[in-house]
């Protein structure tokens, strides 16, 4: 017997929205998919007390409402999951939403899980492209997860992998200290002095990238 979803009953685009994503978990299993196709496993590691049955009834639902779908891995019989370009859709709004939530999040928790991945989707929350000088990328380097900003003709995209040829900058930092200074609660000096964050460039790229992130004036 098919399980009947609860719905708000309401015409109107925000209720419609929260139809298909309001769910708990349901906008946490997007953001990860969000920062790249994933394997199945993958998306169980990286989402801690969501249990196994609750991750495949959320993909099975959206699969058939069309925000995401399967697909093997080339070279492997391992099935990916990726968004769909209606799923794709909903990045801006989980950006914004990722960049309101910096702002009330407090101490962590011992408790309170953290993946590097994460830290890739909170530098796009981040990004403010009327920040946006000189052409250059910047290589972020955080518990082993790599990936890169690139500014180029005032346009800003982040990637995953190691930056084109030389960085003007490149960060080394763990994913807690990173969201700590996201939002706010840690200053990219004192990371610095207390040897949590580690910068390589020239003074003027850190004060581009900074801005570029919000993180100065």
């Amino acid at each position: 017997m098919k399980q009947q979803r609860r719905n708000y009953g309401q015409y109107c685009g925000l209720a419609g929205t929260l139809d298909i994503v309001g769910e708990r978990w349901t906008l946490l299993i997007i953001r990860e998919l969000l920062t790249g196709p994933c394997r199945y496993n993958e998306l169980l590691a990286n989402l801690p007390g969501i249990g196994t049955n609750l991750l495949a009834d959320r993909l099975k639902f959206l699969t058939e409402t069309g925000l995401v779908r399967q697909r093997r891995q080339e070279g492997a019989k391992i099935r990916l999951y990726e968004l769909t370009e209606q799923g794709e859709g909903l990045r801006e709004a989980v950006l914004a939403l990722a960049r309101w939530g910096l702002g009330v999040l407090s101490t962590p928790a011992a408790e309170d899980a953290v993946r590097p991945r994460w830290t890739m989707l909170a530098v796009e929350a981040m990004v403010d492209p009327s920040a946006a000088e000189v052409d250059e990328q910047y290589e972020f380097r955080v518990d082993g997860e790599v990936f890169h900003v690139t500014v180029r003709e005032g346009r800003v995209s982040v990637a995953h992998g190691k930056a084109d040829g030389e960085p003007a900058l490149t960060v080394h930092t763990d994913a807690v200290t990173f969201v700590e200074i996201g939002a706010g609660r840690l200053s990219p000096l004192e990371a610095t002095l207390t040897k949590r964050l580690v910068m390589e460039g020239d003074g003027e790229a850190v004060l581009r990238c900074s801005r570029l992130l919000g993180l100065v004036g």
